[in-house]
This record gives structure tokens, C-alpha cells and sequence, in this order.
């Protein structure tokens, strides 16, 4: 059943793309923010309250709405999953702006794609150079794959039904919003969504670098793993990117310079600097990793059967 649901939702997304920030983000932002406003002490206990009605509610209920469906018909429960899925995951939520900065820096229209970048990541992109905008276009690619496709699709196999997949979708929005306003009202109340998205974020991280060691170079990623991951600021988000730029044989990371400014950043991958070639390169691997886990997943589906 879940790889049935998975096929249905990539012929949906392909045939009607999903407005994901109107539809998924902007409510599950709102939802966080109204729970935040009603229990927000600044304790750490009233972070761990707050989550529980935040994220863990949902799912309950909707792990009880799923037993009803599949009780009257498994249809109507592989229905749910496939809605489920269909709103926690998805290429379309960056696979849009990522085709268009590689088709702007195609053409050499760097004005465009510096445009387009700072949409993408929601800050300046001014001064950038062609293999900026390429290495940056690719870390984020990298890593908005395993946010968007593979872990949301490791937790709807890990959890019964459709709880798994919007587990981890409302996990990581409270934990963004909760993180940002803690950080600039300095209180604990946060600190709690920071340690259970940590901890469910902790497997999928792991699995999604695996699978692009095994489809890429899997000497360099691991590697790169091994080695530069500790470096990366976000150390969880390093190791999938450390493993991508490895199996790729490409430089991500490194300094940026942005007029006058430099950002320290440390050095991702082995190989040649970043391009727009490259850029294809991250949008085959990711593929092949999406290819790897549909077998996986008929395998397993094989298994039970003959089980």
C-alpha cells in the first residue's frame, strides 16, 4: 500500500502541483503560533505541553480517523494516505525555484537567478556570482529533499497510516516557529520541540545520506560524511549535504562574499567547484535516491505478500 500511495502522489502533484505555502505552510505556521500565544510561559514544561496539543494531538486523531476509514474499507484508508502524503511531501515544494535559477543561469541572466534565489531562501542573494548561486541552489535542493520527500516518506512507512508523514511535517514547522521567536525573546520554551524533532529527525538524516552514497560516489560521500559533517553549523542538516556533495564529486560550502561582507562557512564535498551542470547533477541524484526507496519499498511489499 505504500508504494501504491507513493505512485498516486507523484502522478497527482505532477498533473495538479500543490500550493504548498498557501495550503500546508501558511495554516501550519498560524496553528503554531496560536498554540504558542495560549501556553508560552517561557518554561520548559509548558514547551512540552504545547507540543503535545501542537503536534501530537493531530496525529492521534488522525491516527483514529485512519482506523475508522480502513475498518469500513481499506480504500477509503489508502484515500487518507495518499491525501496525507499528498500534502507532507512533494518535489514541487523546490523543485520550481530550483529550475528556474539553473534555466537563468543557462542563459546567463544573473540579475534573474539572484532574484529567484533570494525568493527561494528568503534573504539577500545580492552580489552573488554564477557558482554561488549554484552551490547555494544545490545545498538547498539537498536539503529540501530530505525535509520534503525522503523523511516524511521514512515516517508514513515507520507509522501506521498517515500518522507518520504528518508527524514529522507539523514537527518540523512548530519546531522552525517556536525556534525563532524563542531566540529572540531568549527563553526554554522552545527547547523541548528542538529535542523530539532532533530526535525524529535523527534516522531519516542518516537514511536520506545512505541512499546518496549508494546512488552517488559512496566512497567520497562517506567520506565526507565522516569528516565535514561536525563542521557544518546545523551538524544534523550537514550530514545529508556533506553526503550529497560527496556523491555528487562537488564543492559545497566554503566562504560567500556579498559586497563587502563575508560569510564564514565551512567546506562541504570533494571536486570541482559548483556550476550549472552541477545543478542537473543534484536534480539526477536525488532521482536515483527517489528511485532507490521505490524499490525498497516494492521489496518489501513483495515481502509481506509472500509472508
Amino acid at each position: 500500500m505504500s508504494l501504491l500511495s507513493l505512485i498516486a502522489v507523484f502522478l497527482i502533484e505532477q498533473l495538479q502541483p500543490l500550493h504548498y505555502r498557501r495550503i500546508v505552510a501558511e495554516p501550519l505556521s498560524a496553528w503554531a503560533d496560536f498554540i504558542e500565544s495560549r501556553l508560552n510561559a517561557g518554561e520548559y514544561r509548558h514547551g512540552v505541553i504545547a507540543w503535545c496539543v501542537a503536534a501530537l494531538l493531530p496525529v492521534l486523531l488522525l491516527a483514529g480517523l485512519y482506523a475508522f476509514l480502513y475498518s469500513l474499507n481499506p480504500l477509503l484508508g489508502w484515500a487518507l494516505n495518499v491525501g496525507a502524503l499528498y500534502l507532507t511531501m512533494g518535489f514541487r515544494q523546490f523543485s520550481h525555484h530550483y529550475t528556474e535559477i539553473q534555466l537563468a543561469l543557462r542563459l546567463g541572466d544573473l540579475p534573474r537567478a539572484r532574484a529567484l534565489l533570494s525568493e527561494w531562501q528568503g534573504r539577500s542573494a545580492e552580489g552573488l556570482g554564477s557558482q554561488d548561486i549554484a552551490r547555494l541552489s544545490i545545498e538547498q535542493a539537498l536539503a529540501a529533499s530530505h525535509r520534503h520527500v525522503f523523511a516524511v516518506l521514512l515516517w508514513f512507512v515507520l507509522l501506521p497510516g498517515p500518522c507518520g508523514a504528518v508527524l514529522y511535517r507539523i514537527s518540523a514547522v512548530v519546531y522552525e516557529r517556536w525556534r525563532t521567536r524563542d531566540a529572540a525573546e531568549q527563553n526554554n520554551f522552545s527547547a523541548f520541540s528542538r529535542h523530539i524533532f532532533g530526535m525524529i529527525d535523527w534516522l531519516p538524516l542518516r537514511v536520506t545520506a545512505s541512499a546518496f552514497a549508494i546512488v552517488g560516489d559512496f566512497e567520497d560521500a562517506v567520506y565526507c560524511w565522516r569528516t565535514q559533517a561536525d563542521q557544518w553549523p546545523d551538524r544534523d542538516l550537514g550530514i545529508v549535504l556533506a553526503s550529497g556533495a560527496g556523491a555528487l564529486g562537488v564543492q559545497l560550502g566554503m566562504p560567500l562574499v556579498d559586497g563587502v561582507e563575508v560569510t564564514d562557512r565551512a567546506a562541504l564535498g570533494l571536486g570541482d567547484p559548483a556550476d550549472v551542470d552541477f545543478m542537473q547533477s543534484a536534480v539526477g541524484l536525488v532521482w536515483r535516491a527517489t528511485v532507490l526507496w521505490m524499490v525498497l519499498l516494492f521489496l518489501l511489499g513483495l515481502a509481506s505478500l509472500v509472508g
